[in-house]
């Protein structure tokens, strides 16, 4: 097991050694975010601006201008609300090549409380025009999709967890950004997963198969550009469809997939997440299971996806 904002701190530190054009910009959160060691060992492409997330959209978008790779680094709650205008005005309408990569989204910053779990930030990152929007679900997925942010040109939003949650892949598994990875191949019904909640589906698909249910199981590690063909061929294919995230089910991965079978006309989606409500201070697991996601209650929704067919 491993933290999400840990396979952005290992990584980061790679990028900046092998290309002095990408730089760390932290808003006085730096253990946290894990960039402590990049500033360091690289303090020449480090710059702490304080708690001042606005100026740092601001300092991300300068450095980008002058053929920078920025990343800015903060908490969730203040990458997509507290600089959305930031991000709106001076990353994305004049397209510039600057990452904003969070730590603390959705229910993992748990006893902090409702202030710090950041459930709303997928949903508007990709209302953005111009913004990708990327929530890998393991350490190694995470290490992998940040190099890819590298390579692409335009702003990009990273979703990192605080907690330390269980390895899906290994060190050798590659990812492209846009492109889902489908991990399980299935007739029956279809599970679609983001973020660190991609365990737990796993799991759920283990736990169906062994009941002769035909599970197809889907990371969708990309939000935005999402695989819409991989989701056409999941509704065309299996019928039914369980989206599961660790964000509210408004307007995250859940109304990605269901805008797709809208458009589609075709196919059923029971998105399963943080439900329409704030959160609350108490253990990571305990709140993922007050709002109805567990591996149990992933299963057993499929079931009465299929038996509802």
């Amino acid at each position: 097991m491993k933290a999400l904002r840990d396979g952005f701190g290992d990584e980061i530190i790679e990028l900046g050694r092998e290309n002095s054009k990408i730089y760390v910009i932290d808003c006085d959160i730096g253990k946290s975010c894990k960039t402590q060691p990049f500033a360091k060992e690289l303090p020449e492409q480090y710059l702490n601006v304080g708690i001042a997330e606005q100026n740092a959209a601001g300092v991300g978008a300068g450095l980008a201008t002058c053929g920078k790779i920025p990343f800015v680094c903060t908490y969730a709650a203040f990458g997509s609300m507290r600089m959305c205008e930031q991000i709106r005005q001076e990353m994305c309408y004049p397209m510039l090549n600057v990452k904003i990569a969070c730590s603390h989204g959705g229910l993992t910053p748990a006893n902090d409380g409702a202030s710090h779990q950041c459930i709303e930030d997928i949903g508007i990152m990709r209302t953005l025009p111009n913004m990708t929007v990327i929530a890998p679900g393991d350490y190694y997925a995470t290490r992998k999709l940040v190099k890819e942010a590298t390579k692409i040109y335009g702003p990009v939003y990273l979703r990192f967890t605080r907690d330390a949650i269980p390895f899906v892949y290994d060190e050798n598994e590659e990812f492209e950004i846009g492109k889902a990875k489908q991990l399980k191949s299935g007739n029956d019904v279809t599970i679609i997963a983001s973020g660190s909640v991609l365990h737990l589906a796993v799991q759920a698909a283990e736990q169906l198969e062994a009941e002769g249910v035909s599970v197809r199981l889907i990371d969708m590690h990309t939000i935005k550009p999402l695989d819409k063909e991989i989701v056409r061929k999941a509704l065309e294919e299996t019928g039914a469809v369980i989206t599961v995230e660790d964000h509210n089910i408004i307007n995250g991965l859940g109304s990605a997939v269901c805008e797709v079978a809208a458009e589609l006309g075709k196919g059923r989606v029971k998105r399963m997440g943080v439900q329409d409500q704030f959160g609350e201070s108490g253990p990571y697991y305990k709140l993922l299971e007050k709002n109805g996601v567990t591996a149990e209650l992933i299963a057993e929704a499929a079931k009465g996806a299929v038996s509802n067919g």
